[in-house]
């Protein structure tokens, strides 16, 4: 029996949550056409999937685009790309995987009996919506993209769905079992990261207590594609029951994924059980089968995707007939360029072609390899030159010998492996990989454990495109006369010492039956990597490596080289003309630019706005500050302004894609904003400004050395910025950060913790008037996460100034006195905490009973209400010039059961509410 209150009686209630499900909503863009985005739960044989589907306002019937999220992410990380496909006349469905974001069920690594199944009965979904493009019925024209864990499930989803027409595939993998464990050889590094990022204890992200957690079943087996707007009695389980029959620590992923983990990170080395499971759910299970067009996009700046695995896909789809197009872009897992914008116009422009049918548009060559041609003095990216080919060579084109020097070598695999050799340290590198061709790199090799083999220098240049490979003879003295060594090519310069290790790849091989010894053929990682004249190329063998497993029983091998290094140079590609050398234009008119270069430096330095001198206690102020994407008309930040005084902690706050980190990026002066300005102490921000040295900055992780202790790390990144060493405040900033003991152990003994603590105590160093902080509690359990917190209330306390952007709301609502909140590059709302959590322009509307999608839209539409979300209690709505006794009015002409309105309290509420719906 519905309840329907008289008016007056509804004043005294209270609000809550929300959890939209099937909502329509407008997203704001800079550019029309407007987008509209709708949010559904999905019941996908025993999971609720989460969803966001995106339309412009074009009529007609139109082609589809699934579009997939990264391992230990969700829908909300790829909003933007939706949004722009959607702009450009696509339906988008987005999703998060089972166990991620607000999605239920247990992570399975793309099953095909769940993840893959669960993507064909979106395209299920797909075929019934009346805007979609169908070839024929219950067939969409459908497209499937994404990156990572995303990119695997579109290969998936071509292998096991005909209806799919179109695949662009990013960073990803064709062989889980060969990427996770390459020549028998366990990426344990790797391996952990990935394992961890889903192994999470309890209800996945963005679930709510009392919804269901990971492995738990629906109300029944419902319809597949039927929106979820009410909970089913198996929605109230608790969490507790979703780990039943899991090893300890299982968190989120199926019971035989976690035991496959501790076998293998226990044995140290995988054994053929897992190597099964691994390939049955990789799209090598299913190459035959996939025979769709195909742009592959895969990262030269990537250990744990290596350019291989890319080079698989393209030999077997080219082998089934299919249009193939390769891309390696510049970054990857490892850090780098992602170059976003370009890889996403051009799978747009991928999709145009195959699914829109429209033959006029240019998909681009069939092979494009970017280079680094030096670096932006603006904001120290590296620039990038593309090279392209009519064809994809393949890693072995053009290949040529290069004698190597030396004699057989032995050397030691330590007991333990320890210490082990350096290539790739994911987190660690921050895109360093990416700048090896500027003779940028990060590695180590201990002596004694590995054996060197020279070539002579280069009479000129050489570029290596593709994979190296050599012939060795190895000799082992282990009980069962196995190796496990990692081969590595260097770039050496020309004083024989400096040395640089390309893409920070090494190839590790295990090599069984050597205790006579047994010869080898060494396949090194493929690079796209140019070789100066007067440099040579080195071959390192080594015995152990941060990123792998080695045996932990001591024993010596012996490696000997048996022919040249061969390296592939691909003759056929062609490179982007650089810029014209200068003695084309001649000496006179070097001098008339030199001149003219000078003058306008000039005229910038004399330009500077001049310090404020009302603004000199003011630690920041930020007006009119606007900056577009590189080389495209969308805006990163548009029009922000706000003011932040000494002693505040104040949260960034907003979606992914909402400009925080842009944003901070332009306050520590490593980028330039287009429009306004930013003032520090009244001082205007510049790249190089004197003021930023009374700023602190931890973003993106700081790199340390893991060899040397903690104290010694932070002496050297002191050194390093050529004050005083009586500046630093060393003490000082220790004490803040409470590291005791711990500063005088070795780095590679630290807890995740320990390594944030460390990383904030780098930058407390000189005690800076602010300091800004970027996810600082990333990867911290929930007692790191309040040590955290205490070191930042303590540094705030002695009247400086905090910043922090961070995901977790629970944790800013505690820590922060002041919030500022973005989305789409623009400023929603500033103001201290409390103002914000008890903002009563957003009420709760309590209900007697779940109330239909169509109805909580029609309080959306209503006069005066910006917007209306679905949640836990009721329904959750923002005023915008209505007040809450003519809301009250509106809600009852309705028809809406409610039996109470009133303001809410939680910083999660207004956060969503604010942004209308998205994540963090």
């Amino acid at each position: 029996m519905r309840l329907r209150l008289p008016r007056w009686a509804a004043v005294t209630a209270v609000l809550a949550v929300l959890a939209g499900a099937g909502t329509w909503t407008a997203v704001a863009s800079d550019d029309p056409p407007p987008v509209h985005r709708a949010d559904r739960m999905l019941d996908l044989d025993g999971a609720r999937v989460d969803t966001s589907y995106f339309t412009g306002d074009a009529d007609g019937r139109r082609p589809a685009v699934l579009l997939g999220h990264g391992f230990g992410g969700s829908k909300d990380d790829v909003r933007a790309q939706a949004e722009q496909l959607a702009r450009d006349g696509y339906a988008v469905l987005t999703w998060s995987a089972r166990g991620f974001g607000a999605s239920t069920g247990e992570i399975g690594l793309n099953d095909p009996d769940h993840e893959v199944e669960d993507a064909r009965k979106l395209i299920d979904w797909l075929a019934a919506r009346p805007e979609v493009l169908l070839d024929k019925p219950g067939d969409p024209r459908v497209g499937v993209t994404g990156a990572s864990y995303g990119g695997a499930i579109s290969l998936l989803a071509a292998g096991h769905d005909s209806r799919v027409d179109a695949i662009a595939p990013q960073i990803t993998y064709w062989n889980l079992s060969d990427a996770l464990f390459p020549d028998g050889v366990f990426k344990k590094l790797w391996a952990g990261i990935f394992f961890s990022a889903g192994n999470q204890p309890g209800t996945p992200a963005g679930v709510a207590p009392g919804e269901v957690p990971p492995g738990q079943p629906t109300d029944g087996n419902p319809t597949p594609g039927r929106a979820s707007g009410e909970k089913g009695s198996a929605d109230k389980a608790p969490a507790s029951e979703g780990a039943a029959g899991k090893p300890a620590g299982c968190g989120r992923f199926t019971p035989e994924l976690c035991a496959l983990y501790e076998r293998v990170a226990v044995a140290g080395k995988p054994d053929a059980a897992a190597r099964a499971l691994l390939e049955a759910r990789s799209p090598s299970a299913v190459g035959s089968r996939i025979k769709v067009p195909a742009l592959l996009v895969q990262g030269q700046s990537d250990s744990l995707f290596t350019l291989a695995q890319s080079d698989a896909m393209a030999r077997t789809l080219t082998a089934n007939g299919a249009p193939v197009a390769v891309d390696w872009i510049s970054g990857g897992h490892d850090g780098g360029d992602r170059e976003t914008e370009r890889v996403e116009r051009r799978i747009s422009t991928w999709f145009d072609r195959y699914l829109k049918k429209d033959t006029s548009v240019d998909t681009g060559p069939a092979f494009r390899v970017s280079r680094t041609g030096g670096v932006d003095s603006t904001d120290g990216q590296a620039t990038l030159r593309a090279a392209t080919a009519d064809r994809y060579p393949g890693l072995t084109a053009g290949a040529t010998g290069i004698p190597l020097a030396g004699p057989a070598q032995t050397f030691a695999n330590p007991a333990g492996a320890a210490p082990p050799a350096v290539s790739a340290v994911p987190g660690l590198g921050g895109g360093v990989a990416g700048l090896s061709s500027l003779g940028v790199g990060l590695s180590l090799d201990f002596p004694g454990q590995h054996a060197r083999f020279d070539a002579k220098p280069q009479d000129e240049p050489l570029r290596i495109t593709g994979t190296p490979t050599v012939r060795v003879k190895v000799t082992s003295t282990a009980t069962d006369g196995s190796a496990v060594l990692f081969a590595k090519v260097y770039d050496v310069g020309p004083d024989g010492r400096q040395q640089v290790l390309p893409a920070q790849l090494v190839a590790p091989v295990r090599v069984d039956g050597a205790r006579a010894g047994r010869s080898v053929t060494l396949t090194l990682p493929a690079i796209d990597h140019e070789v100066e004249a007067g440099h040579r190329l080195r071959l390192v063998v080594a015995a152990t490596d941060l990123g792998y497993a080695s045996p932990v029983v001591p024993a010596d091998y012996t490696v000997a080289v048996e022919g040249p290094l061969t390296v592939p140079t691909d003759p056929g590609l062609d490179t982007q003309a650089a810029a014209l050398p200068w003695w084309v234009w001649g000496l006179p008119l070097l001098g008339l630019a030199v001149a003219a270069a000078l003058l306008l430096t000039a005229r910038r330095r004399t330009a500077a706005p001049a310090p404020d001198p009302a603004l000199a206690a003011v630690p920041l102020q930020i007006t009119g500050l606007s900056k577009k994407y590189k080389g495209g008309d969308r805006y990163s930040v548009k029009d922000l302004g706000f003011r932040v005084e000494q002693g505040q902690v104040l949260g960034l706050l907003g979606p992914n894609g909402a400009g925080k980190t842009t944003t901070l990026r332009m306050l520590m002066g490593l980028i330039t904003p287009d429009e306004g300005e930013i003032r520090v102490f009244g001082q205007a921000i510049r790249p190089g400004a004197p003021v930023l040295s009374r700023v602190g900055s931890f973003v993106e992780g700081a790199g340390f050395l893991p060899h040397l202790n903690g104290r010694e790390n932070l002496d050297l990144y002191w050194k390093a910025t050529g004050r005083p060493a009586e500046d630093a405040h060393a003490d000082e900033a220790l004490r803040i950060a409470n590291l005791g003991n711990a500063l005088d152990r070795a780095v590679r003994t630290y807890s995740q913790g320990m390594r944030q603590r460390l990383a904030l105590a780098q930058a407390m160093l000189g005690l800076p008037d602010l300091l800004i902080l970027d996810e600082p509690t990333n990867g911290l359990d929930p007692p790191q996460i309040r040590e955290m917190r205490e070191v930042m209330i303590r540094y705030a306390a002695g009247g400086r100034t905090v910043i922090v952007s961070s995901h977790l709301l629970a944790e800013v609502e505690q820590s922060c006195t002041h919030l500022v909140v973005m989305d789409r590059g623009q400023l929603v709302q500033a103001g201290p905490v409390a103002e914000i959590t008890g903002s009563g322009d957003t009420l709760l509307v309590t209900l007697a009973e779940a109330v239909p999608d169509a109805l909580v839209e029609k309080v959306g539409a209503l006069p005066g209400v910006a917007a209306a979300t679905r949640t836990d209690g009721g329904i959750l709505v923002r005023l915008d010039t209505l007040d809450p006794t003519a809301l009250i009015g509106a809600l009852v002409d309705l028809d809406v059961p409610l039996t109470g309105v009133g303001p809410h309290r939680r910083l999660e509420d207004a956060f969503l509410t604010l942004i209308g719906g998205g994540a963090a």
